[in-house]
């Protein structure tokens, strides 16, 4: 089931619709998929912000490139926010620092590489900025989504086969 924030327009927005998920759910994704999660909202983010600011930018190479693009789209956020009523509490750079920082222990052997997953938190208060502004702005329409979509179902089963695979090989 969706409930759905819209508003009356009178011109066609340049934004297509948006949806929105729980902390608890982008948590979940982030993990569940390795992180890969993280990689593509920062690329949702990216595009939200082509189309409602009509921004020369390529979102995809901004999400790949994210060691470059990740604070200034953590800034971005907090500007959108801010004009949008959220009182956001978040450094966009401190919460660049400690992803990075925390994404660098993906290089360390087994079982300690885990310790990258703590990354995914410093993703959090510009996510729930964002979906705040997102759900208080009336120039889009924004879809809240109570349940997995299809495509996160998808990710689901493929995260839980690579995590019992990654598990079965460490006690192997």
């Amino acid at each position: 089931m969706h409930s759905t924030t819209s508003t009356s327009f009178t011109h066609p927005s340049p934004v297509e619709d948006q949806y929105t998920i729980s902390v608890g759910k982008f948590v979940f994704l982030c993990f569940i998929t390795a992180g890969l999660y993280q990689l593509w909202w920062s690329y949702k983010a990216w595009r939200f912000f082509k189309q409602k600011q009509e921004l020369a930018i390529t979102p995809a190479l901004r999400a790949l490139f994210g060691l470059f693009f990740l604070w200034p789209l953590f800034s971005r956020i907090k500007d959108f926010s801010k004009k949008e009523g959220y009182k956001p509490r978040f450094n966009p750079f401190l919460l660049f620092i400690g992803s990075l920082f925390f994404e660098l222990f993906s290089a360390l052997p087994e079982p300690y590489f885990i310790l990258s997953f703590l990354s995914i938190f410093f993703f959090i208060p510009p996510f729930e900025a964002l979906n705040y502004a997102k759900l208080q702005c009336n120039e889009f329409v924004t879809i809240e989504q109570e349940s997995f979509n299809t495509r996160q179902i998808v990710l689901i089963v493929i995260g839980s086969i690579l995590w019992l695979s990654v598990i079965l090989e460490m006690f192997m």
